[in-house]
């Protein structure tokens, strides 16, 4: 395909070097935002009389056209264009002559990619946080179904204090919720639009900018022309929202994998979303949560490929910048994937409520109520942390438990002990009183999940 740019040149670019140099079998999926822009600008060329007006409407026709035979596949893009921009523009001159040359006047392909990148990345992220707020309706639903499940909450992976299933749920909502918040952010620094910056230097056509704003729906324009061109923020911040996305499903999946194995045993993955050995008959593996914490590790590759292609870059456009494209929609890609499996695969899977609340009863979980017990009868909470602590000593010499130690063993170490205790420490009791805003209790649980409807509900308005 002969290059838009060869006046210059004497001699045709190497094919080794022009494979180098393409971007269209990565860009080619910008496409549909690349013919968008250019009826945009060049309908804005026709109302300001820079060209006639009557072939601006020709070359938006013909754009239209063009973008319809690519879209059924009538027409395919040439694998050995440069770029998107470059395939459009030689369909468009081949379609119409003299005419279709006239679309590039008053713009460089320097601010049509930034244009292109940004109408992409905010659809993209558009269709990310839909499938998050998907995500988190899926949670509250199973969280509202398991305020009332007990099982423990750990720390250092240790059993720790009883909480619900559907408290431990509501945990991961909340890191949803901020994912969306950073997304949101992330789509108002991107919806700026950059056409009209030129190359580098604006343009001495008597161009308005804001009409092209206006057409496209972004928010305002760029307000320096240098960094209309050469700003890739948009893409980096993107990724690191993405990034931090992708930890929370990460650590998520971390969790179904221990509550999977047969160690733990509180879930069951629907039979669709696991996977068989070649060797080993009895396995099911968690092999879809296995997938997205090793693709977490993909993304974080994707965000230092951008911070690192940006960090040295003079002013303005370098061709550097041409790698920001793989980088992101690779992340892109990864994430949707991520989230497209892993909600029907939360969806489908089953609890094993006996099995959590079995786990719950074990590992002493109670022992900070116990001392609580005491404090609320007027002991010192050092004082009652000690005493709780040699009750556990004696449960593990006696190989029992809190709720079965004998009511003498507890007033040996302290006469405030009354047969109220057990009551104290039993796991729902430990849990309900817990009723605090953020708290396990069912009814706190509730709240937290009517909560995060409401976020979302007046997200949509």
């Amino acid at each position: 395909m002969a290059k838009m740019w060869a006046g210059r040149f004497s001699k045709e670019v190497d094919e080794k070097v022009n494979d180098f140099n393409s971007s269209v079998s990565f860009d080619a999926r910008m496409y549909k935002q690349d013919i968008q822009g250019s009826i945009a600008h060049v309908t804005m060329l026709g109302e300001c009389g820079i060209i006639d007006l009557e072939e601006s409407k020709q070359i938006a026709n013909e754009l239209g056209a063009i973008f319809q035979d690519i879209h059924s596949g009538e027409l395919e893009i040439d694998p050995t264009a440069e770029d998107i921009h470059m395939f459009v523009e030689a369909e468009l001159t081949k379609r119409l002559g003299e005419t279709g040359k006239r679309l590039h006047t008053a713009r460089s392909r320097n601010d049509q990619v930034a244009l292109d990148i940004r109408m992409n990345l905010k659809s993209e992220t558009k269709s990310i946080t839909e499938l998050v707020k998907k995500l988190l309706e899926v949670l509250c639903n199973i969280a509202d179904e398991h305020k009332t499940t007990v099982m423990p909450g750990y720390t250092h992976l240790q059993r720790a204090q009883p909480i619900t299933f559907g408290h431990h749920l509501m945990a991961y909502a909340q890191m949803l919720l901020r994912d969306l918040g950073r997304l949101e952010d992330t789509y108002k620094r991107m919806n700026v639009m950059p056409l009209g910056s030129g190359a580098l230097a604006s343009t001495t056509y008597p161009i308005n900018r804001q009409r092209v704003c206006d057409i496209l729906g972004f928010s305002e324009v760029t307000q320096n022309s240098l960094d209309g061109v050469s700003d890739r923020d948009f893409c980096i911040e993107l990724a690191s929202a993405i990034s931090i996305l992708m930890m929370h499903l990460s650590r998520f999946s971390e969790e179904i994998i221990l509550w999977c194995s047969w160690e733990f045993k509180f879930i069951e993955l629907d039979d669709a979303y696991a996977t068989g050995s070649s060797i080993m008959p009895q396995k099911k593996n968690p092999d879809i949560t296995e997938l997205i914490r090793g693709k977490t590790g993909r993304v974080y590759g994707d965000l230092m490929t951008l911070l690192t292609m940006m960090k040295g870059l003079p002013l303005a456009y370098n061709k550097d910048m041409q790698e920001d494209k793989e980088a992101i929609f690779d992340a892109v890609d990864t994430v949707k994937l991520c989230l497209s499996t892993f909600i029907p695969m939360l969806e489908t899977m089953s609890v094993n409520k006996e099995n959590m609340r079995a786990a719950a009863a074990k590992g002493f979980i109670n022992a900070t109520d116990c001392a609580d017990y005491l404090v609320k009868k007027g002991l010192a909470f050092r004082d009652a942390y000690k005493i709780t602590g040699t009750l556990v000593a004696k449960c593990i010499s006696l190989n029992t438990t809190l709720e079965d130690l004998p009511i003498y063993e507890y007033r040996q170490l302290c006469d405030t002990f009354d047969n109220d205790v057990y009551k104290a420490i039993s796991l729902d009791t430990c849990v309900t009183q817990r009723n605090v805003v953020g708290g396990p209790a069912p009814d706190a649980v509730a709240k937290q999940i009517k909560y995060v409807r409401e976020k979302l509900k007046a997200d949509e308005t």
